[in-house]
C-alpha cells in the first residue's frame, strides 16, 4: 500500500528519498512527501498531491532540500481526503518532529480529543499526525527521543510502520513496525529503512527484517535495533538476490505486460528446483505421510487474485485428495468463527507475504490449533516468517499492481503441492502423477504458444473497447479462471465485469444480457464442454456477442457458434487454467490500453493491501 524510505547517510538525502519512492509507485498512492532535516535549515518539509512528479518538480528533483538525514512517503488515503494537509510526512506542533506512517492507528480518535483538550492542535485530517503530536507532547516530558518512541508504542492500538526524524537529532533516524512491513538496508554510504526492498536495492542488498515490536535507531554507520522494552536484538541480514533489472521495464511499455510475458521463465523457476527423478520434492517442507492421513479438513485463505487460484485449487485439490478444501477470503475468515482445529490444514496465499487480512486469518487459525502453510513470492515477509511451512513462488519482483506472473507462480505452485499431497496419500494413480507431471514441465513451452497470440487478442480488444458491461461465464475450473480475468478486466480498464458460474444463468443472471452484451465464454474444461457450449448458444439467442476461449481441440466446435474465439494449446485438466488464464491477462491489458488507462498504477488500488 502507501511507500515509506528513510535514509541516514553520508550523501545528499533528498534526491535518494525521491528515487526510492519511485521505485515504490506501483503499491498504489494519491499524494507524496519528504522531509530532510539539515544544520542550518533544520527540518524542511515539501508534499504534493498526485503523482510523484509534483513532488520532484515542486523540489527540483530534490536539489532545494539539504541534509543528509530524511525521511519520504507515499500516501493511499484512508483518513482524510487525498490533498497536500493530509499528506505525511506529518510534523508536530513545534515542528521539531517528523513522520512518515503505515497503516492504521485504530484508537487515534480517543488520543487526539486528549492532547486537544491538553491544548495541542491539529492541521490534518489524519490518525498519522496524532501520533506525531503524541511524540512531541512525550519528548517534552523526558527530553528523549527513544524512550519517548517506546511510551507512543505503549499508547496506540492497531498497525505500524514509523520512519521518525527529530531536529535535535541531526543524524538518527528512528524505525518502529508492528504488522506492516519495515527493511533495514545496510549501506556503504549510509543507512536506509523502506518498506519494499525495490526502493532500496540500487544502493544495497544487504538487508534486515524488522519484526512485530521493535525499534530501530539508524544513523550513518550504524543500525541498532531493540525490541519493546529497549533491550537490544541481534539481527540476521539477508542479501537479495533478484537483479535489478527484474524491476525495471527492460524496453518494454508497460510493467504488466513485461510480467505477461516473463510468465513462462517464471513458471520455469517455480517447478524445476522441485521436481526430482519424477517426483515432487518439497525440501522446504515437513509433512510426513503419517500427518497428511490425519488431514480432515483443508482451508485456503487468501485475497483477490490469490482467492482465485485457491478457487482453481478447491476443484483440483479435491479431486487429487478426496478431502474438503474451502476457500475463504481472508477478510471474512477470523470474523466467522471459522471451524478448524489441530487436524486442519491451512493454506496461506500471498504475493507480498504482507497482506494484512490474510496475515491476521492465519494467525487465527493458528490460534485454533492448524497447521499453516504459506504461498508467498517475498522472501523474509511477515506471513512467510510466521507460517508453520513456506514455500516461495520465486517469481522475482511484480510492479504492476494487477497481478500476473504472480497469479501464475501460485496456481503452479499450489499444483504441486496438491500432486505432494495426493502422493503422500496414495490417491493418485502412478500413471496419472506422471503424466500431470510430464505436462507440467511443458507449460513454459506451451505458454510462449499462446503469448504469440498477442495481436489476435490486440484486435479483439480494439474490437470490444467501447462496452461498458462484460460477463465471462464458465463451469467447474473455468468459472474459477473466469473470476480471475473479471477482475483483471475491472482493475485496469474500470469496465464493468462479474464472473458467473454458467448453470446460475437461468437464476437470475441471464436477466441481464441484451442485444450487444458482451460475454467472454470460457470452454476450456473438456469435461463439461457441450454444456459450455450449450450456454453459449443460450446467450446468443438473447443477442450477446461472445468471445469465447477454449483449447484447440474444440476450436472448429466453438467457432461455430462463437461470434470470436481464442485457442490455447491443450494440457492436462487440471493445468489448463495455467495457460487459460494468460489470454485473459492480455485481454485485460489490450482493453486498458485501448481505453488509455494508467495500467500500473490503476486507480484507488495497491499493490501491498496492508490495513484492513
Amino acid at each position: 500500500m502507501c511507500g515509506i524510505i528513510g535514509f541516514s547517510g553520508c550523501e545528499p538525502a533528498a534526491p535518494i528519498l525521491l528515487d526510492g519512492l519511485a521505485r515504490m509507485e506501483y503499491r498504489g498512492y494519491d499524494s507524496a512527501g519528504i522531509a530532510v532535516r539539515s544544520e542550518h535549515k533544520g527540518l524542511q518539509i515539501k508534499k504534493a498531491k498526485g503523482r510523484l512528479q509534483n513532488l520532484s518538480d515542486l523540489t527540483h528533483n530534490g536539489a532545494d532540500l539539504e541534509g543528509t538525514l530524511g525521511i519520504g512517503h507515499t500516501r493511499w488515503a484512508t483518513h482524510g481526503e487525498p490533498n497536500d494537509i493530509n499528506a505525511h510526512p506529518h510534523v508536530s506542533e513545534n515542528g521539531q518532529i517528523a513522520l512518515v506512517h503505515n497503516g492504521i492507528i485504530e484508537n487515534y480518535l480517543e488520543i487526539k480529543e486528549s492532547l486537544l483538550q491538553k491544548g495541542v492542535r491539529f492541521t490534518s485530517d489524519t490518525d498519522s499526525e496524532v501520533v506525531a503530536q503524541l511524540l512531541e507532547f512525550y519528548y517534552r516530558e523526558s527530553g528523549n527521543m527513544l524512550d519517548s518512541v517506546t511510551r507512543v508504542l505503549h499508547r496506540i492500538e492497531g498497525s505500524y510502520a514509523f520512519g521518525i526524524i527529530c531536529s535535535d537529532y541531526p543524524n538518527a533516524l528512528i524505525a518502529a513496525r508492528k504488522d506492516s512491513p519495515l527493511i533495514l538496508g545496510y549501506g556503504k554510504n549510509g543507512n536506509f529503512i523502506a518498506s519494499d526492498v525495490t526502493a532500496i536495492l540500487k544502493y544495497t542488498r544487504d538487508v534486515a527484517y524488522m519484526d512485530d515490536g521493535e525499534v530501530a535507531v539508524i544513523t550513518p554507520h550504524t543500525i541498532d535495533v531493540f525490541n519493546s522494552e529497549l533491550e537490544p536484538v541481534e539481527k540476521t541480514r539477508s542479501q537479495v538476490d533478484w537483479d535489478v533489472s527484474a524491476a525495471e521495464k527492460g524496453g518494454y511499455e508497460h510493467f504488466m505486460f513485461k510480467e505477461i510475458m516473463e510468465q513462462p521463465e517464471a513458471i520455469r523457476k517455480t517447478i524445476s528446483p522441485r521436481i526430482r527423478n519424477g517426483r515432487v520434492v518439497l525440501d522446504d517442507i515437513s509433512m510426513t505421510a503419517d500427518y497428511v492421513r490425519q488431514i480432515s479438513r483443508i482451508c485456503i485463505i487468501a485475497c483477490g487474485s490469490s482467492y482465485h487460484v485457491g478457487m482453481v485449487s478447491k476443484y483440483n485439490w479435491e479431486r487429487l485428495l478426496r478431502r474438503p478444501v474451502e476457500v475463504c477470503l481472508a477478510s471474512e475468515f477470523r470474523y466467522s468463527d471459522p471451524l478448524v482445529d489441530d487436524h486442519s490444514l491451512v493454506i496461506v496465499i500471498s504475493q507480498s507475504g504482507e497482506t494484512l487480512d490474510t496475515m491476521a486469518a492465519m494467525r487465527e487459525a493458528k490460534r485454533r490449533g492448524a497447521r499453516t502453510l504459506s504461498i508467498v513470492n517475498v522472501v523474509g515477509s511477515s506471513i512467510a516468517r510466521e507460517s508453520d511451512d513456506v514455500l516461495y513462488t520465486w517469481a522475482g519482483p511484480e510492479i504492476a499492481v494487477a497481478t500476473t506472473k504472480a497469479y501464475s507462480t501460485q496456481l503452479v505452485l499450489m499444483d504441486l503441492v496438491g500432486l505432494y499431497l495426493a502422493d503422500q496419500l496414495g490417491s493418485i494413480c502412478e500413471e496419472e502423477y506422471r503424466e500431470i507431471l510430464e505436462q507440467m514441465q511443458l507449460l513454459p513451452e506451451k505458454m510462449q504458444e499462446v503469448l504469440k497470440q498477442t495481436s489476435d487478442v490486440q484486435y479483439y480488444a480494439s474490437r470490444y473497447f467501447n462496452h461498458s458491461s462484460i460477463f465471462f461465464i464458465g463451469r467447474n475450473l473455468d468459472y474459477a479462471m473466469g473470476m480471475e480475468g473479471s477482475l483483471k478486466l475491472k482493475e485496469i480498464s474500470y469496465i464493468h465485469s462479474e464472473a458467473y458460474a454458467s448453470g446460475e444463468l437461468k437464476h437470475g443472471t441471464i436477466s441481464l444480457i441484451e442485444p450487444g452484451t458482451l460475454v467472454v465464454a470460457l470452454g476450456t474444461y473438456a469435461p463439461l464442454f457441450d454444456k459450455a457450449m450449450s450456454n453459449v448458444i443460450e446467450v446468443k439467442a438473447r443477442g450477446a456477442e461472445v468471445l469465447a476461449l477454449t483449447t484447440e481441440a474444440f476450436r472448429e466446435k466453438m467457432e461455430k457458434t462463437a461470434d470470436a474465439t481464442i485457442a490455447v494449446p491443450e494440457t492436462h485438466t487440471i493445468l489448463q487454467p495455467s495457460l487459460g488464464v494468460v489470454p485473459l491477462q492480455m485481454f485485460s491489458y489490450y482493453m486498458a490500453l485501448q481505453r488509455g488507462c494508467d495500467i500500473d498504477k490503476p486507480r484507488n488500488l495497491a499493490k501491498s493491501v496492508t490495513v484492513e
